[in-house]
Formats: structure tokens, sequence, C-alpha cells
């Protein structure tokens, strides 16, 4: 494992913004190339405790929020487009619901919750036009969290729960949704599994890597064969199918993330490489604290490491306190 250690770093956010890893809140680059300038990219104070941040894919746009809160700004090369919000219903324990897309025709995509937990909406980000705001939807009670949007920008997956709480995943056509706004008020697959789904990450357009939390009870005893609590394994939602299905000799927490088609990390506790074809650690490093978060749920009590990982270079970038760890395979 790679690893390059930056002392005395004080981030309030973290996020990868092309070659460069970024702290919005406080708009300076915390890590960036030779030759790449260091020049501030704001120009005043955000006089908001914003704790997350990410970025469209070509850096040019990105939004600042609080993970526990409603509040959020979008910004257009570090100036403010508008103020954004989420519905305040048990916002304080689930991470914020966001992620920007492109569209096939070069328009850039918020998407996000800006009335309902359970209603994603596609907000054009110049003009703030919600695309899928039309009066007949009716979407179901999930609690979409920890968007995520595949390589080739056509399948939005949303981490979330459901009450009582349970994790699961559910996952959009985007550009079907454009076209009927409907289809974003129920996932058009689910995979078929009889243990929560805490965790899931693109590996390819076609397949995702989820895995089971440790320490829950089943829910849903309809398919005893599938994926079962404490493993993981590779969904396809192409053909809705799960295989690939093992016990790694690691716990599975909330941040399992695809490297490439063999390699993801695993950071419950501490960053790990596993190899998720086989269940083995490949390496880790003990002394890094990355949190136990298992799931989109994080009560406010638990202390929970910034995170950033850079779909490109398939970095991991983990901030404590005064130091920020930056890692990669």
């Amino acid at each position: 494992m790679q690893r390059q250690t930056i002392n005395e770093a004080y981030a309030s956010t973290l996020n990868w913004t092309g070659d460069d890893l970024v702290d919005w809140k406080n708009g300076r680059k915390v890590l960036f190339p030779i030759g790449h300038d260091n020049n501030p990219l704001i120009r005043y104070h955000f006089a908001f405790p914003f704790d997350s941040a990410i970025s469209s894919s070509d850096g040019v746009y990105s939004f600042v929020y609080k993970k526990l809160g409603t509040k959020g700004l979008l910004l257009k090369n570090g100036e403010i487009l508008r103020e954004i919000n989420r519905s305040y219903y048990h916002a304080h324990v689930y991470e914020y619901p966001a992620a920007f897309a492109k569209l096939k025709d070069g328009r850039d995509i918020l998407i996000h919750c800006p009335n309902d937990f359970n209603r994603l909406e596609f907000e054009e980000v110049e003009t703030g036009v919600l695309l899928t705001n039309t009066s007949d939807r009716k979407p179901g009670d999930f609690f979409h969290s920890r968007l995520e949007v595949s390589p080739d920008q056509k399948t939005l997956l949303s981490k979330g729960w459901v009450w009582h709480p349970y994790d699961f995943v559910e996952v959009f056509d985007i550009e079907e949704c454009v076209k009927d706004p409907k289809a974003l008020d129920q996932s058009r697959i689910k995979p078929e599994t009889c243990a929560e789904i805490s965790t899931a990450s693109f590996i390819s357009n076609e397949l995702v890597l989820i895995g089971a939390p440790n320490e829950t009870e089943p829910f849903d005893d309809e398919f005893p064969d599938e994926l079962q609590n404490g493993q993981i394994g590779i969904w396809n939602i192409v053909t809705n199918t799960v295989s690939d299905i093992i016990t790694p000799e690691c716990t599975i927490g909330g941040n399992l993330i695809a490297i490439d088609d063999t390699f993801a990390w695993e950071l419950y506790e501490y960053p790990k490489i596993i190899n998720y074809k086989t269940g083995k650690v490949v390496d880790e490093i003990k002394e890094i604290s990355s949190g136990k978060q298992v799931s989109s749920i994080v009560f406010s009590t638990q202390k929970i490491p910034l995170i950033a990982f850079n779909q490109i270079t398939k970095q991991v970038a983990i901030a404590n306190e005064d130091t920020i760890e930056i890692l990669g395979k």
C-alpha cells in the first residue's frame, strides 16, 4: 500500500477535484500536483460549519454541505450559485444525499432530495430548474443517501435505508428518469438478499460490489441462499443477479469501495485492501483510524474521519485531526 502523510493539515471538508485534493469549506487545495497553483479557491469565508463536499466530473461545480444537516451551497468555480436544502426529517442521523451527473446532452445535474426525504430530484446545475418535478410522482418510503453515479454516467445508485431501520440499495436509469420522472419513485430492480446491504460501490457500469453488515439480523428469509450477514458479493444490475458471494476475513463496514475487478478498500476501523474474490486482506495499516461507520445512518456522537475517494486514481484520503493520509494500491 502506498502512503503519503501530510502533517499539520487542518481540513473541514475533503474532496478530490481532478488530481487535486481540496478543502472546499476553507477554499484551498490540500494536495496538488507539481506545477499546479495553490491560489485560494473562494474569495470569502463560508460562515457555516459545512463538513462535506463533492464536485462535478470536470471540477467546475462543487457542492459543500452539512453531512448530518439540511444546508448546502452550490458553487461554480468557487462562486456561490445558490443555497440548497433538504427535508429536516431525520436529517440529523443520516448522510445528506447528493451527487453530480452529466446528461448525454452535456448538461450537469445535481441529484438530491430538496423537498422530501424519499423524493429524488434532478436539478439542472446552471439554471436551478428541477427536471423531474412533476405532480404525478408517488415515491416510496426510502431514505436516499450516499448517492453514487456509474462511470458512464447512466446509472444512479442510492445507498440508503427504510424504516425500521434497515439498510438497502436502489438503482435508477438516469436518462429514463429524465424522460419519465415517475421512474425515480421506485428502483427498477433490487438485489435478492436475506440481509441488509450496508455498503455498495460500482466496479463497472454493470457490476456493483455489495456488502452486508456483520452485526444485524436478517430482515427477510425469502432468499436464504443469497447474500448473508458479514458477506460480500457482486450484483449485476443488468441481470439482477448476485454472484461471487464470500465471507471475507475482516469485518464489513459502511465503506467498501471497489478499486478494480479484484481489489477493494475496506475502511472499517482502519484502512485495508481486500481481494473481494477470495476474501483475503492483502494489505492494511492499523495505526490509521478510518472510523467505525457501518451505515448511511451516522449518529453525531460517532467520531468519523473525513474520507475521500478518487474515482480516477483509486486513492483514498483520510483526515484525522491535524493529519491527512493519502493511500494508494
